[in-house]
């Protein structure tokens, strides 16, 4: 613990779009949050890409600048998808999901898209919890869609929610 005890606040945040050059801390994020998680090659990749983007929240600089969280997003036509959200664990339950999703949602408003998807495990309740509170609703389930570290396997929900 830091002395003296600071209280997290989102306000102290820094708010900046993703770009080829963040996907290291991205890819060491995901590791902490995902299994399988992604590489850094991989989302330099998705990165590179003309109708992929996103945004991250980083400490101030005064704090270590430290990426604390990311939301990533494909755009195709009027549609987009959410690839994945990922908060680092000392950071979860601070609502960075939900602002991270605000933002998103934001940005896609302005862009005129008119609906967004995402797929997440039906066992991440937190996750599916969030979505909910933002307005996602169920539209369908992909049966045994992921699979856990011993080979079981769950289920997506597929999720949407309209933008404009």
């Amino acid at each position: 613990m830091k002395w003296p005890f600071r209280q997290r606040s989102l306000e102290d945040l820094g708010a900046h779009a993703l770009s080829a050059s963040h996907a290291q801390a991205m890819a060491d994020i995901h590791a902490q949050t995902f299994k399988p998680s992604w590489t850094d090659g991989e989302f330099a990749d998705l990165l590179s890409r003309e109708n992929v983007g996103g945004v991250a929240l980083s400490e101030q600089a005064t704090d270590g600048g430290a990426m604390l969280g990311f939301a990533l997003v494909r755009i195709t036509g009027d549609e987009a998808e959410i690839l994945t959200v990922a908060v680092t664990p000392k950071w979860q339950n601070y609502g960075l999901g939900r602002r991270l999703m605000d933002m998103v949602l934001a940005n896609l408003h302005a862009d005129r898209i008119s609906k967004l998807f995402l797929e997440v495990d039906e066992g991440n309740q937190a996750a599916v919890a969030l979505y909910r509170n933002v307005g996602f609703e169920q539209v369908a389930v992909r049966k045994n869609y992921y699979s856990g570290d011993e080979g079981q396997k769950s289920h997506a929900l597929v999720m949407r929610r309209d933008v404009g």
